[in-house]
């Protein structure tokens, strides 16, 4: 919706959280690792989104939907694999 439609930020971080569930303009992106980044920081999964070691290092594919539900820390902790 239009009202999400928020700029990127005038500094970015640093550093933001691998997971981390960000929108900037009219799109929004999942950081898959830890990694500087301007955009604005709404939420974060513990899913791991790229894995190289696995058979299918990437979770998501071009053209899936992802639809976000919030879970209690201790559910976040509990399927995060990284702390």
């Amino acid at each position: 919706p239009a009202s999400l439609h928020i700029p990127r930020l005038d500094r970015p971080r640093p550093l933001v959280a691998k997971g981390s569930i960000a929108i900037a303009g009219d799109q929004a992106g999942i950081y898959p690792a830890q990694s500087p980044g301007g955009w604005r920081i709404i939420a974060r999964t513990p899913a791991s989104l790229f894995n190289p070691a696995s058979p299918e290092p990437c979770l998501l594919r071009p053209g899936d939907r992802v639809r976000f539900h919030p879970i209690a820390l201790d559910e976040f902790h509990a399927r995060a694999d990284t702390p």
